[in-house]
């Protein structure tokens, strides 16, 4: 009797682990499926007003010619998703842990992005991932499994334009999170934090925004100007162009044809320009089109450029100094 009760029990545990290995099978597969990602490629004259570093391994930047991932939302709901407030429950249990798990949180947050959800339950998740955003990129803090940054030794004779070619992002980001004063101030030998690039941008014209990632992952979100009516904005792909990004540049207004200087005091241009150079969509064959700064701050959240996109000074310059010519994409979206 003790033997065959022996037997059966041992039956049943053997069904019950089957069974549940297969649970959390599908529940691994769910959680993990591929995200609805667009494939686009990037490559891109003038219409407009308008904590302790650690030491890491890194991976190279991604390859001249690799066609970046940018992460598409799906449609607003009316009604908040059961399974996006559960991501954002774990992630928040991450944010809180002793110590915090940051990168866990971002990756988790991030996975939100693709799920329909209300309106409040995305914004959430971007104020979120922006305010993490200021721990693991725009700080001197490097988190050892982090796939986006790491450390990199200078070797002698390097130039720090160089290094940030080398992981496509700008050289001005990576002197801004190493407290660097000045470029000539590097030295063979020095640790570094490095990002790897590149960042890529999407601006939503029915709302006047524009979001930036680092690969496919979100930073944050910005408001901005666009063109008015007649002179839209075109939607569809560009890429920065290679030499387009100025400092305060010489500008000739196509309508009225006065030429601006960036010490006139109606100087329209703000403090940076990152020329655009079209790729797909309405974009292909434009000309002139750019980012950039405003010396009016009611320019933006509206639209009332010559088409193109308008950014508050500050907000300029860090996109300025995120997006790299030919590499980094920014797609116009309604």
């Amino acid at each position: 009797m003790a033997r065959g009760y022996s037997r059966r029990e041992e039956q049943t545990r053997r069904w019950m682990y089957i069974i549940s290995a297969l649970l959390i099978a599908v529940v691994i597969v769910f959680i993990y499926k591929p995200h609805p990602f667009g494939r686009e490629k990037a490559v891109a004259t003038s219409t407009d007003t308008g904590g302790p570093v650690k030491s890491k391994t890194i991976l190279p930047a991604v390859e001249p010619g690799t066609e970046p991932n940018l992460l598409k939302f799906a449609q607003t709901t009316a009604e908040t998703n059961p399974w996006a407030a559960e991501l954002i429950s774990e992630a928040a249990s991450y944010i809180e842990a002793r110590p915090a798990r940051i990168i866990d949180a971002r990756e988790r947050l991030n996975e939100t992005l693709p799920l329909p959800m209300s309106e409040q339950q995305r914004a959430f998740v971007k104020e979120r991932l922006s305010e993490l955003a200021d721990k693991w990129l725009f700080s001197r803090t490097i988190f050892p499994q982090d796939r986006l940054t790491g450390s990199y030794k200078v070797k002698p004779g390097e130039l720090l334009s160089t290094i940030g070619k080398q992981f496509k992002v700008p050289y001005e980001i990576l002197m801004e999170i190493n407290k660097i004063d000045r470029p000539e101030a590097l030295r063979a030998g020095d640790t570094i934090k490095v990002i790897n690039g590149p960042f890529h941008a999407r601006v939503y014209r029915s709302t006047f925004t524009m979001d930036l990632y680092l690969q496919n992952t979100f930073v944050r979100s910005f408001p901005v100007g666009l063109g008015k009516p007649g002179m839209e904005t075109p939607t569809g792909l560009w890429a920065v162009k290679e030499g387009g990004k100025m400092v305060q540049p010489t500008w000739t207004d196509p309508i009225s044809g006065k030429t601006y200087e960036s010490e006139d005091p109606d100087y329209p241009l703000g403090s940076r320009w990152i020329g655009l150079e079209g790729l797909k969509g309405d974009t292909v064959g434009r000309t002139g089109f750019a980012i950039h700064g405003t010396k009016d701050p009611n320019e933006i959240g509206i639209a009332g450029s010559q088409g193109c996109i308008r950014l508050h000074n500050g907000n300029a310059i860090l996109v300025y100094n995120l997006l790299v010519p030919k590499d980094s994409l920014v797609e116009i979206v309604e």
